[in-house]
């Protein structure tokens, strides 16, 4: 039959059926394989677990123009058919400007993420409906793992309600053979490190580093797989050699991986021996020496997604060990904290909204971020029992809510609150209460305003838990751990800048105007050499490394205290790698 004719017939048939179909038909019909002008794309037919895998080499084609949307393709009731693989290599040299001598050899060099990894990351199946939600989800899973720089999920053919899905990731260079320095709050750190975050394209994240920082230098080696044995389960191992003492930690653990996980269980393990440090003014008082234990075995329920909400309860066992005692040869602070040892049963209940929206240029630099808008909230009750070894009997609170608003248009508000406590024989030995709050206020594409206010407050606090506040936490114009207390409050004010250019496809630029305001005050161990509310203005430089596992944001800050004492620098610079803007 012409395809003419078939139109003709087609539109017969949306007159002829009743309201409740032709309601349906009109979402099938937005599909260019029922149009009269579209080519119908042939749909290989596929069993249970059909998933193709396209060859290394294959660069991802335009869709056809017109495809339907998942959202579409969800309320006509699709089905997916055949799920195809492209695992693409670091630079795309079909462009032009990814065509270069030093691409070329980077990717012969990088070995491609098995396809294999990426297909134990989806969420969705052949045979399956559609359900837009989930390739979402998917897309976000995806993105996460620092060894992808790009992830497209796409219809790329349908018909007779099936539809081919194309899963397109990009790779990052993942091997880091590298030498980093920093400088925050007037002192230097180093690190030299060897690490693939993607051994042989596995997923499998193995590395060394040297550091040397104010505080202590030493050695460290860690493997982790967030797919271990081919599922969800994550493992890790890390053991580090360092001049002031070792730590060894073990975790696995298999996560509520996704909003319908319906179980999760787990074990982790840390152990550490270092020296800790009192400061004031940015200068050491006193040293200590901290040993402290970490456990936790758990394993929780939940029933799922159900309409827009996640509820998940856990049962488990934890341990906090803590021990501490004065340092042969090193001048010790006037008061140690207590030893103490807590070991019982918990029970954690978490509540999720699923409401994600997709921002651009706020935390990163061309990227797409996720920003959970939804309630989360959790609550974990625990009971440390004498006949399971712990120094005391308490009863344990630790409780998180946190909610994003958007105030005005394209605006994100985040807000948050945790609070803890330990409560022995009726009354509260320990508290913490913290809340911060984070607001973005785009100014076009390439101006944003970012302000962020923090508070945090101790109740009947050890010494070694004492809140700093210095250019290592904050107030970048001071010296690090410049002021501590019981009590903490920082706000800061950035004028962001995010610039189109793509150096060499590498690097991205972005700067920042900014003001950072707070205090730390209430200390019971040490008083403090320059109290009050201490200020600082400065601008900054970042520089977002896109095509690397270990892509950062470089930030480059030249800061000015604006309360300064005789012996206190007058400009501070800071060079620093962090996660975000």
């Amino acid at each position: 039959m012409a395809r003419t004719g078939q139109g003709r017939w087609w539109r017969a048939l949306r007159m002829a059926v009743p309201a409740a179909a032709a309601a349906a038909s009109a979402a099938l019909a937005q599909a260019p394989a029922l149009q009269p002008e579209q080519p119908v794309q042939p749909v290989k037919r596929a069993p249970a677990r059909a998933i193709e895998r396209a060859p290394a080499s294959a660069r991802a084609a335009a869709p056809p123009a017109g495809l339907p949307s998942f959202q579409a393709l969800e309320a006509a009731g699709a089905r997916i058919g055949t799920i195809r693989v492209v695992a693409q290599d670091i630079f795309d040299t079909s462009d032009p400007q990814e065509d270069r001598l030093l691409f070329r050899w980077a990717n012969r060099l990088h070995v491609q993420t098995r396809t294999s990894v990426i297909e134990r990351a989806l969420l969705f199946k052949t045979g399956e409906p559609v359900q837009a939600r989930l390739i979402e989800e998917t897309e976000r899973l995806l993105r996460g793992s620092r060894y992808l720089f790009d992830v497209q999920l796409r219809p790329v053919a349908w018909r007779d309600g099936v539809v081919d899905i194309e899963v397109l990731t990009r790779d990052t260079w993942s091997l880091d053979p590298g030498l980093s320095v920093g400088r925050t709050g007037g002192s230097n750190s180093q690190a030299l490190a060897l690490r693939d975050y993607n051994l042989l394209g596995t997923g499998v994240s193995v590395g060394w580093q040297h550091t040397r920082n104010v505080d202590r230098s030493g050695n460290e080696i860690e493997i982790a797989n967030d797919r271990a044995f081919g599922t969800w389960t994550s493992l890790r191992l890390s053991h580090a050699s360092n001049s002031d003492g070792k730590r060894e930690a073990v975790s696995v653990v298999r996560p509520f991986y996704a909003l319908d996980a319906r179980w999760a269980a787990g074990v982790s393990a840390l152990q550490e021996d270092r020296i800790e440090a009192v400061y004031d003014a940015g200068n050491v008082v006193g040293q200590y020496r901290h040993r402290l234990q970490r456990g936790e075995l758990f394993g929780g329920w939940s029933d799922g997604l159900v309409n827009g909400w996640v509820r998940r309860t856990s049962l488990g066992l934890s341990l906090r060990d803590d021990a501490y005692k004065p340092e042969p040869g090193l001048a010790a602070p006037t008061k140690l904290s207590l030893d103490q040892r807590l070991a019982g049963p918990f029970i954690r209940y978490d509540v999720i909204e699923d409401r994600i929206e997709r921002q651009l240029n706020r935390n990163l630099i061309g990227r797409p971020e996720f920003f959970s808008l939804g309630l989360v909230a959790s609550v974990q009750l625990g009971w440390a029992a004498t006949d399971m070894g712990s120094s005391q009997q308490a009863l344990l609170l630790d409780t998180s809510i946190g909610r994003g608003f958007q105030p005005g248009p394209d605006q994100t508000l985040m807000a948050s609150v945790r609070a803890s406590a330990t409560i022995v024989d009726g009354r509260v030995q320990r508290q913490r209460l913290g809340a911060q709050a984070q607001w973005y206020v785009p100014q076009g594409p390439r101006w944003l305003f970012y302000g962020s206010a923090s508070m945090d407050a101790l109740g009947n606090p050890q010494p070694d838990e004492m809140l700093a506040l210095g250019g290592d936490s904050g107030l970048r114009g001071y010296p690090l751990r410049y002021q501590s207390g019981s009590r903490r409050a920082l706000f800061t004010a950035e004028e962001r800048f995010y610039t189109d250019l793509y150096i060499w496809r590498l690097f991205r630029l972005g700067g920042a105007a900014f003001v950072d305001s707070g205090r730390a005050w209430r200390n019971t161990t040490t008083v403090l050499s320059q109290p009050g509310w201490l200020s600082n203005a400065g601008l900054g430089l970042r520089i977002a490394s896109t095509r690397s596992a270990f892509s950062n944001v470089l930030h480059i800050d030249v800061a000015a205290p604006l309360n300064t004492t005789a012996d206190m620098k007058k400009v501070q610079l800071l060079v620093k790698s962090k996660t975000s803007f």
